[in-house]
This record gives C-alpha cells, structure tokens and sequence, in this order.
C-alpha cells in the first residue's frame, strides 16, 4: 500500500529532523511535509474507492444468489409441471413438489448465507482497514501540528 510508505517517510523525516539545541524540539523541511501529506491525500482516495467497490461487490453478489435462489425454484416448478402432466406419475410429482421446493429453498438460503458472510467479512475487513489508516493520519498530522506549532512557539 503506497499510502502507508508515505506515511512511513513522513514520519521517518519528522523522526530525522535535526533537533534545536538545547531542546527537544526539531527542525523540519516544512515543504518536504506538505508535500507528503498532498501525496498522502491524493492516494487516500483510491483506498476509498476500493470501499465502495467492496460494498457494492457485495450488492452484486446477494442480487446474484437472489436470481441463482429463484431460477432453482422456477427448475423445481417447471419439473412439478412436467410431471403433472404425465398422469401416470402424478401422485409422484405431488411428492417430490414439496421436497424439491425445500430442498432448492434451503439451497438458495445457504447460497444467500455464504454470499452475506463473505461480503460482511469484506466489509469489515474494509472498515478495519480503513480506520486503521485514519487513526494513523489523524495521529500522524496531529503530531506534525504539535511539531509546527511548537516551534512556532520558540520562535517567537
């Protein structure tokens, strides 16, 4: 992920700053650090972007165990109907109506189950991700801040 390597340098170079005598405080290349947090803002996006892929990824994948559920009970029905209309197997049709339907509703639920866990699993692993990686730029600007302001403060 391009996007922790810039944070990584940015906080390598605040790490490497030359400090003021006498202090604790450093001396930074105000343009070397803005210029990583503009890189850091313009690839943000793009992991956002792979949010919402996952969350609609999701949305296609219940639609389409939605559509796999219904065309396995329209199978069911149209072999019922096949059935039927053979008079000598009949009373069979009648039968295996029932467990055929359940057996293709149970299929459809375990199809519509799995699609929903392995796109919640995405979705939380997204979500973790993508709080993990706010937490680091919230920490990571908070930290340049403070720096910033106290050596304005010695400045002064």
């Amino acid at each position: 992920m391009e996007i922790f390597t810039l944070l990584e340098t940015l906080e390598e170079t605040i790490e490497n700053s030359k400090n003021l005598p006498f202090t604790n405080k450093g001396v930074i290349d105000k343009e070397e650090l803005l210029e990583l947090i503009k890189e850091i803002r313009i690839k943000l996006p793009e992991e956002l972007k792979q949010a919402k892929w996952v969350k609609e990824e999701r949305t296609r994948i219940l639609i389409e165990a939605q559509k796999e559920a219904d065309e396995i009970v329209r199978e069911s029905e149209n072999r019922v109907i096949a059935m039927i209309n053979e008079h000598e197997i009949t009373k069979k049709a009648y039968e295996q109506k029932a467990e055929i339907i359940e057996t293709a509703n149970e299929m459809a639920r375990e199809i519509a189950n799995g699609a929903k866990e392995h796109a919640d699993e995405l979705s939380k692993r997204t979500n973790e991700y993508a709080d993990e990686l706010l937490g680091r730029i919230e920490d990571l600007l908070q930290e340049t801040l403070r720096t910033v302001q106290n050596n304005r403060d010695e400045l002064k």
